[in-house]
């Protein structure tokens, strides 16, 4: 089956935020370009036993983005992110991915202000750490591209839909 969607990863090796930033953008950006074109119906579609749909993964980032960027490393908003992967049957697709979208840029204009990669979190984990911007980074990296290589089965599975 030939690649339909594949793209390069960035060629970013300027310096470490440059390149760090860069995978995350294209993280995200491969999770959003799975959603893309598919029904109502196609993007709410559990796939697997677990139940876990397309735009449930993206539901999920949303939270995922607003609490490691916005509340445990900015110290905003607060502790009540639930990270479900279910869709409330009124809340259409459209409205997800633009949340999606919005939830990045507030992430975004987090990462623009930051002093450095060194700045601590401004709320402890549970295990009372204050990790480094870096290391949040990282972990949104890490998470997003997890769910992106679920999308990219889930789409697959969909309508045959492949590449990164």
């Amino acid at each position: 089956m030939a690649e339909t969607q594949r793209e390069p990863v960035p060629r970013n090796d300027d310096g470490e935020a440059d390149t760090i930033l860069a995978f995350l953008a294209f993280a995200r950006h491969c999770v959003i370009k799975k959603t893309e074109g598919l029904s109502e119906e196609e993007l709410r579609r559990p796939m697997v036993e677990s139940g876990t749909s397309l735009l449930g993964l993206v539901w999920h980032l949303i939270d995922g983005e607003r609490y490691w960027f916005g509340y445990q490393l900015a110290g905003s908003g607060v502790d009540d992110y639930e990270f479900e992967m279910l869709v409330p049957a009124d809340i259409t697709s459209a409205h997800v991915i633009a949340e999606y979208r919005e939830a990045i840029s507030e992430s975004d204009a987090i990462l623009a202000g930051l002093e450095s990669l060194e700045q601590r979190m401004a709320i402890p984990t549970q295990d009372d750490k204050r990790h480094t911007a870096r290391w949040v980074i990282a972990h949104m990296t890490n998470e997003t591209m997890r769910h992106a290589g679920h999308a990219d089965i889930l789409r697959e599975l969909i309508d045959g839909t492949t590449g990164r």
